[in-house]
């Protein structure tokens, strides 16, 4: 007996409609046809599926029970063809992509965008989330891919790499001494007060932050920011701070200070985390490729360095 997938098709179909002409509609075949695909099926199974009338068509037992055990079987039969669709394509699937605070303005929706794009089928579920829960996330599976700034430690069983840089820019006092120059060397603020944001409240630009000063060599005196914003606005109002880190993505409501680039030009590194073991799906994969690949935002730069010891991948 040899019963074909598309004859448990046709007959699902036409015991729904129980209609000859609707369901060979449906199916997009001529009436003939779908006779000819029952009549085949009911001689390979060997028993009655319909009882056909001039007025009606109505189901046997066996059809009934054929009805319900073909639905599962077509079911399944689909199932497994998107499955394997997308094991072997990521054209389809579920990404969880996490990022912290200094990526939410710019680079973490421009990287959502463009996969959005590239990948239409795959579904983006996106986080904003604390640098020690992003870790944690990527690290149990509840993220899929995480995005932060600042170099981060090798974690075990995660991937981990440097993919790009967001140029490193100062806000200085209007009348501050260095206010009237094109750019800034950090060394000549290295005995300036400088406003820092709580750790607490937004560790990974801390990181970022902490990986510029020492990268320039300085150390210099900080004041706590009275204001729990990222962006540093409102600094100006406090008398006992000389100046603040920015970049382009957290200038937002800055107007009345100077902002200067830093000179020998610096970047605010971002890192791409995700899971090495188990192997990554498709889709995620194919996020993973499009972070260290796809087009920066406009003025970024491309940096690609893995901090994990096992090199670039998914390449």
């Amino acid at each position: 007996m040899v019963v074909e997938l598309r004859q448990l098709e046709a007959f699902g179909v036409l015991a729904e409609e129980l209609h000859f002409g609707r369901a060979a509609a449906r199916l997009g075949i001529g009436q003939p046809t779908l006779s000819d695909l029952v009549r085949r099926l009911e001689r390979e199974l060997g028993v009655a599926l319909l009882v056909r009338t001039t007025r009606r068509v109505s189901l046997t037992e066996a059809g009934r029970v054929l009805l319900d055990r073909g639905r599962t079987i077509t079911g399944l039969v689909a199932e497994t063809r998107v499955a394997v669709s997308a094991l072997g394509t990521g054209e389809e699937g579920l990404v969880r992509f996490g990022f912290t605070p200094p990526a939410a303005p710019v680079l973490a929706p421009h990287l959502a965008a463009g996969f959005a794009a590239d990948a239409p089928g795959v579904r983006v579920e996106q986080a904003r989330l604390w640098l020690p829960r992003l870790r944690e996330a990527v690290a149990d599976g509840s993220v899929d891919v995480g995005v932060t700034c600042g170099v981060q430690e090798p974690t075990a069983g995660l991937r981990t790499e440097v993919f790009a840089g967001e140029p490193l820019l100062v806000a200085l006092r209007p009348d501050h001494r260095l206010a009237r120059q094109p750019s800034v060397d950090l060394e000549e603020l290295a005995q300036d007060r400088l406003g820092v944001t709580d750790p607490s409240l937004f560790p990974a630009w801390t990181a970022a932050q902490l990986q510029a000063l020492t990268t320039a060599g300085i150390a210099p005196p900080t004041v706590p920011l009275a204001r729990t914003d990222l962006n540093a606005v409102g600094w100006l109002d406090q008398s006992d701070v000389d100046w603040v880190l920015l970049s382009p993505s957290l200038t937002g409501g800055h107007g009345t200070d100077v902002v200067l680039p830093v000179r020998p030009a610096q970047h605010v590194t971002f890192v791409v985390l995700w899971r090495s073991a188990p192997s990554p799906s498709p889709a995620v994969s194919r996020f993973v490729r499009h972070v260290l690949r796809a087009p920066l935002p406009r003025g970024w730069s491309r940096v690609r360095r893995s901090l994990d010891g096992e090199g670039p991948s998914l390449r």
